[in-house]
């Protein structure tokens, strides 16, 4: 814990509203205040599971700053009549309109105060100067049941200084009104003054190697294994789909590693040291077709994403990174946890024999040639 209250508001009933709180201090429950991505870090990191630290505008806080900005009634009167004609012109026009409204916008001082000050406790729990960080966009309509939001909002990585935290803060907060968000909210019959937003400020992970992780196959559904995909850099390039990853799979009960393909990784997103930004480059020739991940670090990455399967009791899709600057053994992070929505869904086929034992499914299994995963 930080040891400092959350920023806060008075709501109309006289409630106090968090404008900006530490990750630590919300769990999953606090999908209304934080949105998903939020509120599933802080939820991790009260697991006890190896999360970058960070902190959240609250929904409260976007909600102050569109009150203040003054544009609440353009914004409706651009959006008036979408859902009736779907007309992706019209969507992506109206999209860059409220996009540029927004991000025109300055914060108050005291909404710009407030972040300022979360922004250099940050730097100072993590023994870093004006310490770099991911700023991402968490929905409160991300992570649903029969809805997919997420990957609809921006995420901006390697940000440093307050002032280019507030900008991208701002850029997050006008992700809200992409043109596929709309047209999304439109085909799913969300009301658009509905779907609020928080903004996760969280210290970067320095990658050497990061990538994502699923607790079943997401092939064929099968809940036996962990298939882990993974690049050099961030994981922007595998989240992304820029780059065909090197890919794992696990079985879940021993961790042994049953299928490995290495391929061949041309590009990755790292950090320029000399703007201090992120930015794709290649990846040297001799390095292109090298196993991204080591095996230890596959069998503890897997490890981690079985207890956070435990954690949650369904299987989950999460983003991990390895950072270069901590020493193994503790430089493996969780940076994004979510349930997996595609096989999860679907009905389980029914246990042909329930009350037969382990046993009995091995000896079966083996007798009629299966693969016992």
């Amino acid at each position: 814990m930080s040891g400092t209250a959350p920023a806060v508001n008075v709501s109309a009933a006289g409630q106090p509203s968090p404008v900006l709180c530490w990750f630590e201090e919300v769990n999953k429950e606090a999908v209304p205040l934080v949105g998903g991505k939020c509120s599933s870090l802080g939820e991790l990191i009260n697991a006890g599971v190896r999360v970058p630290p960070g902190f959240a505008l609250t929904t409260h806080g976007y909600q102050r700053f569109m009150r203040e900005a003054g544009i609440l009634g353009d914004i409706e009167a651009l959006l008036k009549g979408l859902d009736q004609q779907q007309d992706p012109d019209r969507q992506e026009a109206a999209s860059q309109a409220i996009r540029q409204m927004i991000e025109s916008r300055p914060l108050s001082w005291e909404l710009e105060d407030l972040i300022a000050e979360y922004y250099r406790r940050l730097s100072v729990r993590c023994m870093m100067p004006a310490v770099p960080v991911a700023v991402r966009s968490s929905a409160t309509a991300e992570d649903l049941p029969g809805a997919s939001f997420a990957g609809q909002q921006d995420t901006y990585l390697w940000i440093r200084g307050i002032d280019d935290v507030i900008h991208h803060v701002r850029r997050c907060i006008s992700s809200l009104y992409t043109a596929r968000a709309i047209a999304y909210r439109v085909k799913m019959g969300f009301d658009h003054g509905e779907v609020a937003i928080s903004v996760g400020v969280q210290k970067m992970a320095n990658s050497w190697t990061a990538g994502v992780m699923f607790t079943l196959s997401p092939g064929d559904g099968d809940r036996s294994v962990i298939v882990i995909d993974s690049n050099f850099g961030f994981g922007e390039s595998v989240v992304s789909g820029e780059v065909t990853p090197d890919h794992f799979v696990v079985n879940k009960v021993t961790l042994d590693i049953l299928e490995r393909t290495i391929s061949q990784k041309e590009i990755c997103y790292t950090v320029d040291p000399r703007t201090q930004k992120s930015r794709k480059i290649e990846v040297p020739y001799e390095r292109q077709n090298v196993q991204s991940i080591i095996d230890d670090e596959i069998t503890e990455l897997a490890w981690m994403g079985k207890q956070i399967e435990k954690h949650y009791g369904r299987p989950m899709d999460i983003e991990w990174a390895l950072d270069k600057d901590l020493p193994a053994g503790g430089n493996i992070f969780i940076l994004q946890a979510r349930p997996e929505t595609v096989w999860s869904e679907k009905i389980q086929p029914a246990i042909t024999n329930p009350g037969a034992s382990a046993m009995d499914y091995i000896l079966s299994s083996l007798l009629t040639g299966k693969k016992v995963g």
